[in-house]
């Protein structure tokens, strides 16, 4: 959970955007999107390896350059 304390002579626009920072570092809007619907395992399953294939695609052209 992000939590931002707001300092001294601080604007508010200020600590937003820091707030807006931290909660972009610790990945927080993309576990929402990726929990905004269910998604069944199986789903998850074969996303996973269609990622993989993907990377090992680019792994593969890079090796061959």
């Amino acid at each position: 959970m992000a939590i931002v304390k707001v300092r001294d002579n601080e604007s508010i626009e200020d600590a937003l955007r820091r707030f807006k920072r931290t909660c972009e570092r610790d990945g927080i809007m993309q576990e929402i999107k990726r929990r905004e619907f269910y998604e069944s395992p199986s789903v998850r399953r074969k996303k996973r390896i269609a990622e993989l294939k993907r990377k090992y695609r680019r792994k593969m052209l890079k090796k061959r350059r």
